[in-house]
């Protein structure tokens, strides 16, 4: 099988650059460049002693190594225009910024079709989360309430967290489920915000990384599900599958799950 070439967009961030040393490791694939916001110079030193391109510039990237995928770890907007322009070179995307709508979502899927290339978004990369995921869709249709708590460090920028809302959007389309209104709301919005019945929390604090329960409630008992990731090395297993998945699938694939047959 011929060598996978990959761009790491976002390559300095925290994911981005857990990603650069998990992809450097693999005998199939192949580092040949990244990006960063900032000026850092024009090499990116890897953790073999190996440099790769360094730019800001993405376009003129792309056109100098001709990668077969990008990987984005950017933020919703800035992932959808870095799409918008790898798309236009006809090279596939494993997406993994957190929170696309479903207008966005759209948007990549026209891109996947308009230019017959592979593009995988990924609301989580851990097997556990997406195992969760799964456990909850098949408990639900068993519970009438249920409300979701997730938990991130301080410097997250959104809320709640892109997977937390892929549950709820995933929840919320098997069934309407019930959710109580107070008759008098001391503080507004204190039930949390709310899709189809599903209300959602989100936490914000030094010390977390990412954590993800799943309580359903029904007359007499409740079920209860997390995930904790400890550490973002969890999420390289998903991303290197992912990359090696998404050359050979074209169209749009959202969801982790569904690349690994869950």
């Amino acid at each position: 099988m011929a060598t996978i070439k990959v761009v790491v967009n976002g390559a300095t961030g925290k994911m981005g650059t857990e990603t650069v040393a998990a992809v450097s490791r693999q005998d199939d694939l192949a580092l040949v460049g990244s990006t960063c916001l900032q000026d850092r110079g024009p090499s990116l030193n890897l953790p073999n002693g190996d440099q790769v391109p360094l730019s800001t510039d993405l376009d003129e990237l792309l056109q100098r190594v001709k990668p077969d995928v990008m990987v984005d770890f950017t933020n919703a907007a800035v992932s959808l225009e870095a799409a918008t322009v790898a798309a236009a070179r006809s090279i596939n995307l494993v997406l993994g910024a957190s929170g696309y709508s479903q207008e966005q979502l759209a948007q990549l899927d026209a891109l996947a079709h308009d230019k017959s290339i592979g593009i995988i978004v990924a609301p989580n990369f851990a097997l556990g989360a997406v195992v969760l995921k799964r456990l909850a869709e098949q408990a639900a249709p068993y519970f009438d309430y249920v409300d979701i708590v997730e938990a991130h460090h301080e410097a997250k920028i959104d809320s709640p967290s892109g997977f937390a809302l892929a549950l709820a959007r995933s929840l919320g389309e098997s069934k309407s489920f019930s959710r109580n209104q107070p008759e008098k709301e001391h503080i507004p919005n204190a039930r949390g915000a709310e899709h189809n019945g599903v209300s959602i929390h989100s936490i914000r604090m030094p010390g977390r990384s990412a954590h993800h329960e799943v309580i359903f409630g029904a007359a007499g008992q409740t079920v209860t599900l997390r995930h904790d990731t400890l550490g973002r090395d969890c999420y390289m297993p998903g991303v290197i599958r992912c990359i090696q998945e998404v050359v050979a699938r074209p169209g749009l694939v959202v969801g982790l799950e569904n690349i690994l047959g869950l």
